[in-house]
Parts: structure tokens; sequence; C-alpha cells
């Protein structure tokens, strides 16, 4: 095998490796993972791509002119940003139609980087959004601003302890002990028409949907060992909020809804 087609197809596995990861680390369902990261592999000129998930790590094997080349990287999760999965996307539709070669989409994959919204914009309207369920689900005036407040510090001390990588269980309790905490002045002081509404509206900026619906999705089209283990680290995040929930009622003594 010359040294050109080495080269050439270790360029090949790295990028399939580097697509697949990226894809894996930021929420995308187990189908798209491998569908994408197949389709580029093909598009750069192997003749088969065989990938293999686990929960944190990919392997990639990629078949060229009767010789194989398989690498392995480990993804741990940087959260759910469907930015990075759509510019993948185009990326894969590129190379298919010949734009890109394999040194071009090496550089363009290097460039994706998560893009953020603003702390304190993510704080504000995700308090907003839990203040107007609030309000769907009958609240006042007085339930709705109590709501978006608790939902707020929550949100904030959240995006706090991601960004200083504290374990993702210990962040959902936390949160949902606040949010608690401070939606309980609703029910303490009497105010608001239904006052432990703003207890039951503010956690639901924790409810995991994107991993549970996930863990569906994967487990429906085949992959049920990372749909399964998609679907326990979403039970445990509800655990943990449920967790800090009770804590923050055991201490006020205020039950509400669970009472």
């Amino acid at each position: 095998m010359e040294k050109v087609s080495v080269s050439v197809l270790r360029d090949i596995a790295r990028i399939v490796a580097q697509v697949g990861q990226k894809l894996l680390q930021h929420g995308a369902e187990s189908a798209v993972v491998v569908n994408v990261s197949q389709r580029v592999g093909l598009a750069m000129g192997a003749e088969e791509v065989d990938i293999a998930l686990t929960a944190n790590a990919i392997v990639v094997t990629i078949r060229r002119q009767g010789h194989c080349m398989t690498t392995t990287r480990r993804c741990r999760d940087h959260g759910i940003n469907m930015a990075v999965i759509t510019r993948i996307h185009h990326v894969c539709i590129m190379a298919e139609k010949g734009l890109l070669d394999h040194r071009t989409l090496a550089k363009r994959l290097d460039r994706i980087q998560p893009q953020r919204y603003p702390p304190v914009l993510v704080t504000v309207m995700i308090g907003l959004s839990c203040g107007a369920f609030s309000i769907l689900a009958g609240g006042d005036g007085k339930i709705a601003a109590i709501t978006a407040l608790a939902a707020a510090a929550a949100m904030a001390l959240r995006l706090m302890m991601a960004q200083h990588h504290f374990n993702p269980l210990l962040t959902f309790a936390a949160a949902a002990f606040v949010a608690t905490s401070v939606s309980a002045i609703a029910p303490l002081f009497g105010w608001g028409n239904q006052p432990f509404l703003a207890m039951a509206s503010s956690v639901l900026l924790l409810v995991p949907g994107f991993p549970l619906i996930n863990a569906v999705a994967d487990m429906v089209s085949g992959f049920v060992n990372l749909g399964i283990s998609r679907w326990v680290m979403a039970s445990l995040l509800t655990m943990a909020t449920s967790l800090g929930i009770v804590a923050a009622m055991n201490l006020f003594n205020v039950w509400g809804w669970l009472a």
C-alpha cells in the first residue's frame, strides 16, 4: 500500500470520526450520527464505512482498495446544540456534491464550534417561558411573576454550575432546590390565586425532554444499548430534580402539589 494512500485513508477515517463525534456530543440521535458519518466517508472516496456507537465513544472503520483502517474517539457530552448538527449536515451535503476535498472538509469541521446565547438572555427567556406556563395552567399575574423569578434563579445557577463543570446530577438537584425554594414564597404568604402553581411551573426547565425523545428514537431505530443508556441518564436527571424539589419542600414545610 502506497504511503499517499495510507495518508488519505487515515485522513478520511479521522474526518468521519470527527463528524460522528461532534454529532454524538451535541445531541444527535444515533441513526443521524451513523447516516451522516457514512455519507461523509463515502463522499470522501471510501468504499465502505462501518460505524459502532457506545454511550461515550464512536468506532469508525474505513475500507478502500482492499485495505481498512479503524479509529476510535471518545465522546464527552457537550450539551444539546442543534446549530452544530445543522452545520455538519451542510458540510456533508457540500462534500457529496464534490465541492470539498478531504483537506478542506477537515478545516471546515475544525471551524464548527458551539454557538451559545448570552447567559443573561437565556436566564430571562427561561424565566418568561416558565411564567407563561403558569398562566396557561390558570395562574394570575402574581403567580407568573414568582414563577419567572424562581425559574430564572434556577437557570442562572444551572448555567454557572455547568460552566464550572459540576456533575449534571448535582446541577439539576441544586437548580430544582433553588426553583422550589424561591417559588415557595407564594404558598407561604398566600400570594396569587393558585400559589402552588408557581412551585410546579418553576421546575419545568429541568424536564429532560430531548434526551428522553432521543432515547426512544434510538431504541426504535435499533440502537438499543445507546437508547437505554440515554434513558437511564435522563431518568437519573429526573430523580436528581425530584430530590431537589423534595429537599426544598421539606425545608420550608410546604408540600403543595405533592401533599
